[in-house]
């Protein structure tokens, strides 16, 4: 079982409990968008996926609200991504992104997922609040390396399902299971895939004229030879 602390932009701290986290991949609304994705990771080695949307099951202990993370290596990067988090109190929105280990993705995409921590920021939105122009909303990534700050990706969340559209797909049902997080998909890099420094994420609501924002460091393991 995992326990997150929220803070939540009109109420004030909300503690949740997460014992499962999904995260949905290939969940773009644009199939063309889908496939350059698909391409992306295909360059690198990563096997096609079998069918779109996929739900992968990893364990919610890799969330990580902390400003720096630990991997091994340099051949991991992060992927911005919005966060359903089920709650008392209805549906919140969370940022998180889900670090991948690339090398590790080319033969296994489900073992690369499990083996980054997923950076999650600890501002969460009531999604009923963004629902009415959730298409407004905008998200981007950028990646510090080599001591420089360039944009990584960037694009408004129509590249993706909707939350109500992911979740009819997930299940019967159309909502997550009891204390199940959930990473809803992520934009096309803008230029290269690979390893940064650091991540800064935002996902920007020009409405309400609020970002949600992450920023974590990323702290390569020496790897055993």
């Amino acid at each position: 079982m995992t326990q997150l602390t929220f803070q939540v932009a009109d109420h004030g701290n909300l503690t949740l409990r997460i014992d499962h986290l999904i995260i949905a991949g290939w969940a773009g609304r644009d199939l063309a968008a889908v496939e350059h994705h698909i391409l992306e990771l295909e360059a690198i080695g990563v096997r096609r996926p079998t069918q779109v949307p996929c739900f992968y099951r990893v364990s919610a202990s890799l969330l990580n609200p902390a400003e720096r993370i630990q991997v091994p290596g340099t051949f991991s990067s992060g992927e911005t991504e919005f966060v359903l988090i089920p709650s008392d109190e209805g549906l919140m929105i969370g940022l998180g992104s889900d670090h991948t280990d690339r090398k590790v993705e080319s033969y296994d995409v489900t073992v690369s997922k499990q083996m980054c921590d997923k950076p999650i920021g600890i501002q969460v939105w009531r999604y009923a609040q963004v629902a009415p122009h959730w298409d407004q909303l905008v998200m981007r990534t950028w990646r510090i390396r080599g001591g420089q700050r360039e944009l990584y990706q960037e694009g408004p969340v129509t590249g993706l399902l909707a939350p109500e559209q992911l979740l009819a797909k997930l299940n019967e049902q159309a909502q997550l299971p009891p204390y199940t997080a959930m990473f809803c998909g992520t934009q096309p890099v803008l230029g290269e895939l690979g390893y940064g420094e650091a991540f800064e994420m935002e996902l920007h609501d020009p409405v309400l004229q609020r970002s949600l924002h992450h920023r974590y460091a990323v702290d390569p393991l020496p790897m055993a030879e």
